[in-house]
């Protein structure tokens, strides 16, 4: 029986170990720094139907309807002048199964977390990764150690783990963006049924349901410069001065949103700018430790469960040399969407902005676009 440790209990690490848990010729251990989960209520994720179909792999059609949507389109505006400008039909890649959806990330992780939770060591922080003689060794600052045959790296944009593996650490680059994440109450002015996209100079904003209550979620990424310094200290992002500061460059069409919005919380937002390659096969990265992307293709959670399917059937098949270089080939598409959504969605000339919409109107329409765009992404 091989021995598989997965580091971190993120949406990709309890996915992966909920594929591996269905095989028998493998031991599960799940570590997470953390003293437990993070269930943060709140906040919403999307999941295209790439990565529904593989939750449906581990149960997924089971969940219960009223806690998840599915949104039929995605309905464009213009901040400026709040007129629709138009709309983009999701549904069209949907299948019987397997259909766009929308949902409380804390749903999800209940989820995936239901039928590993005792696979989980909590409060147990990597210090040291060793290889010798096709076993790999782990040291936790906790003093306990650990022997595996397979090491799965799933512990976020921060990837401690990378580092200690790594005889260049690197860190994530500053986006130059932030996130402003809340929820917002239904309103006569919203297509509650659907995603709602606001374009703006430097901004944009997207609100969308996350269960069959009325619940949505906000979501704004603004443009905005901090120094190395600013970057560093984590404790900013949540004084009452800098988050007054931050709303203070909303666009004044959209401020009237952002009075309403709940539980606001703002993130700073930190991308990969290249990839990492290990020397060990049987060590590899999924999720956010292997690449982020800027939160402007609504792509993180589905590439992260996407890795984790791909990184699992490698191990599986004993192909696992395989995995980085078309893991590498997904993530360079979706990061290239993601880096041209968000520079179309923040254009601030009133000229540029004219012809955006004018594309906008005829490719959300073109079906040759869309299986281009989106299909190549949506069907895994």
């Amino acid at each position: 029986m091989k021995k598989i440790a997965i580091i971190g209990a993120g949406i990709s690490g309890l996915f992966i170990a909920n594929l591996f848990k269905k095989n028998s010729n493998y031991q599960i251990s799940i570590y997470e720094k953390n003293n437990s989960i993070n269930l943060d209520e709140g906040y919403g994720i999307q999941l295209s139907v790439n990565s529904v179909k593989l939750l449906n792999k581990i149960g997924f059609y089971k969940f219960k309807d009223e806690k998840k949507f599915n949104p039929d389109k995605i309905n464009f505006y213009s901040i400026k002048s709040t007129k629709k400008i138009c709309d983009l039909d999701i549904s069209y890649f949907n299948s019987k199964d397997c259909k766009y959806t929308t949902l409380k990330r804390s749903d999800l992780i209940n989820f995936l977390n239901e039928d590993v939770k005792d696979l989980i060591k909590h409060s147990h922080s990597i210090s040291q990764i060793e290889h010798e003689n096709h076993k790999i060794k782990l040291t936790f600052e906790n003093r306990e150690n650990s022997e595996c045959d397979y090491l799965i790296i799933s512990d976020g944009v921060f990837s401690n783990s990378k580092n200690l593996i790594s005889k260049n650490p690197t860190r994530p680059k500053y986006n130059n963006t932030l996130a402003i994440r809340g929820m917002i109450p239904n309103s006569p002015k919203i297509d509650y049924k659907n995603i709602s996209l606001f374009l703006g100079p430097d901004f944009h904003q997207v609100i969308y349901p996350v269960s069959q209550n009325g619940d949505l979620n906000f979501i704004a990424i603004m443009r905005y410069e901090l120094t190395l310094e600013k970057q560093k200290n984590y404790s900013l992002f949540s004084e009452n001065s800098f988050i007054k500061k931050v709303l203070e460059n909303v666009p004044k069409e959209n401020k009237a949103f952002f009075e309403n919005v709940k539980e606001l919380k703002i993130f700073p937002v930190f991308v990969s700018s290249d990839f990492f390659e290990t020397k060990n096969d049987n060590i590899n990265l999924i999720g956010d430790a292997f690449f982020a992307f800027q939160p402007s293709f609504a792509q993180g959670a589905s590439q992260s469960i996407e890795s984790a399917y791909e990184l699992f059937k490698s191990i599986e098949n004993n192909t696992e040399g395989n995995y980085f270089k078309s893991r590498v080939y997904k993530t360079k598409m979706v990061n290239n969407r993601s880096k041209f959504n968000q520079f179309a969605f923040h254009l601030s000339s009133p000229l540029t902005t004219f012809f955006r919409n004018i594309f906008l109107k005829r490719l959300v329409k073109n079906k040759k676009f869309l299986e281009s765009y989106l299909g190549k992404i949506y069907n895994n």
